[in-house]
Parts: structure tokens; sequence; C-alpha cells
């Protein structure tokens, strides 16, 4: 089995899979052209599926971190 890495988008922020064999990917959100090798590797994997599960888990969080700040803001909206 091959080594895939959990990458993040310099251009987007998006995060996704790529094999280690590769040396480009373009990222599935806002479509730019990156090289493997520049992107951040946030984490890598022997097996696909352990991969897809980190990914899994690191966009969970990622988007409970972006809803946090707008639930703040509601909440006093709300109070006031």
């Amino acid at each position: 089995m091959s080594l895939t890495f959990i990458l993040k988008c310099n251009n987007c922020n998006g995060l996704f899979l790529a094999s280690a064999q590769q040396k480009t990917k373009t990222c599935p959100y806002c479509g730019t052209r990156l090289n493997i090798n520049r992107c951040q590797k946030l984490a890598h994997s022997e097996n696909v599926f352990e991969a897809s599960e980190i990914l899994r888990k690191l966009k969970s969080t990622q988007k409970s971190n972006l809803k946090q700040p707008i639930q703040k803001y509601l909440s006093k909206k709300q109070i006031s």
C-alpha cells in the first residue's frame, strides 16, 4: 500500500487526500492545481481508509471551530 497524505490547500484552506506517488493535485474546492510537495501536510497514513477517517475528523473540528464565533455572536445578539 502507498502512503496517503491529508493536505491543506494553499489557496482556500480546503482539506483533501493525495497519494504520496502524486506530484500534483487539483483542489476539489477551488480548482487550484497544487504541487503536493508545497502543500501543508497535516497527517499521513499507510491505509487509505484510515486517512479518510482522519480527514473526516479534521473537517468536523474545522467546522466546529468556524461555528463557535457565529454562535457566540448570535447568543450575545439575542440577549441584547
